[in-house]
C-alpha cells in the first residue's frame, strides 16, 4: 500500500511538472514580444505611449525598430520622445478624407516611425528599451494595431505583424495593439450644480425675508419707547387738580 502510494505520489508530481513546463513553454516566448504600454487609451484624445522591444538574441542586438501606423485609424498629431543613442525618421501618407484636428483640415499623417541605434546604443542580449510616442485625436476605432519590424545587428529581423483574431489563440507574431475605449458621456453635475444654486437662492430669499421682519419689529418698538416717553414727560408737565 506505501509503495501504491509513493507510485502515485511521483506520478501526480511528474504530471504537474509537465504541466507547468507546457505551460512557462508557451508564456515565455509570448511574453518576450513588442507591446504597446499602456495597453488602453481613450477614442478622441490625446495618447502617450511606449513601445517596449525586448531583445529575444543571446548573440546579437536590436539595432532597428519600424513601427507601422494602421491605414484604417490615421492620426493627425504624432511625436516622438527622445531616446539617448537612436535616431527617428516618420514617413507620412495622403489621406482622404482629410483629418479634422481642431478645426484644421489634414490631408497628411503619419505611416511609419523608424528608429535606428547609432554607437553603442543598440539593445543588447538580456536587455530591453521603450520608445515613447505621443499621438492624437486618437479616431474612433475599437483598436489601433501597429505592425512592427524588429532588425538585428546579424541581420536577422523579427516581424511583429501577426493580427489578433477574435475567439482565437494569441498569434506566434503578434503586432502591438493599443484598444480605444469610448469617451465618457458628458456630466450630470451641471443639472445638479443649478439645482444648488437655486436652493441656495431660496436660502437667501428666506434669509432676506426674515431680516426684513426683524428690522420692522425693532422700528415698530423702537416706536412705541418714544410715544411712551412722550406721553409720560406730558404727564410730568399737567398739574394736579386738587380736589
Amino acid at each position: 500500500m506505501t509503495r501504491l502510494r509513493r507510485t502515485a505520489s511521483a506520478a501526480a508530481a511528474l504530471a504537474l511538472t509537465a504541466v507547468a513546463t507546457a505551460v512557462l513553454g508557451f508564456a515565455g516566448p509570448a511574453s518576450a514580444h513588442v507591446t504597446v504600454n499602456p495597453k488602453e487609451a481613450t477614442q478622441g484624445g490625446y495618447a502617450r505611449v511606449a513601445f517596449r522591444v525586448p531583445n529575444e538574441s543571446d548573440t546579437a542586438s536590436t539595432t532597428k525598430l519600424e513601427v507601422v501606423l494602421p491605414e484604417n485609424a490615421p492620426v493627425g498629431s504624432v511625436s516622438t520622445i527622445p531616446v539617448p543613442g537612436w535616431t527617428v525618421a516618420t514617413e507620412k501618407r495622403k489621406v482622404n478624407p482629410p483629418i479634422d484636428v481642431h478645426g484644421s483640415q489634414l490631408t497628411e499623417a503619419v505611416s511609419k516611425i523608424t528608429w535606428t541605434a547609432t554607437g553603442d546604443a543598440a539593445v543588447k542580449p538580456g536587455q530591453f528599451q521603450e520608445f515613447g510616442v505621443s499621438m492624437g485625436p486618437l479616431p474612433k476605432v475599437e483598436s489601433m494595431v501597429f505592425k512592427t519590424l524588429q532588425t538585428y545587428s546579424d541581420g536577422n529581423v523579427s516581424r511583429w505583424i501577426d493580427e489578433p483574431q477574435p475567439g482565437g489563440e494569441e498569434p506566434e507574431k503578434p503586432a502591438p495593439v493599443l484598444t480605444l475605449t469610448a469617451a465618457a458621456p458628458a456630466s450630470s453635475s451641471a443639472p445638479a450644480a443649478a439645482a444648488v444654486a437655486d436652493k441656495d437662492d431660496d436660502d437667501e430669499e428666506g434669509d432676506g425675508a426674515a431680516i426684513g421682519l426683524g428690522v420692522a419689529g425693532l422700528v415698530t418698538g423702537l416706536a412705541g419707547l418714544v410715544l411712551g416717553g412722550l406721553a409720560f414727560a406730558r404727564t410730568r408737565r399737567e398739574p394736579v387738580a386738587k380736589s
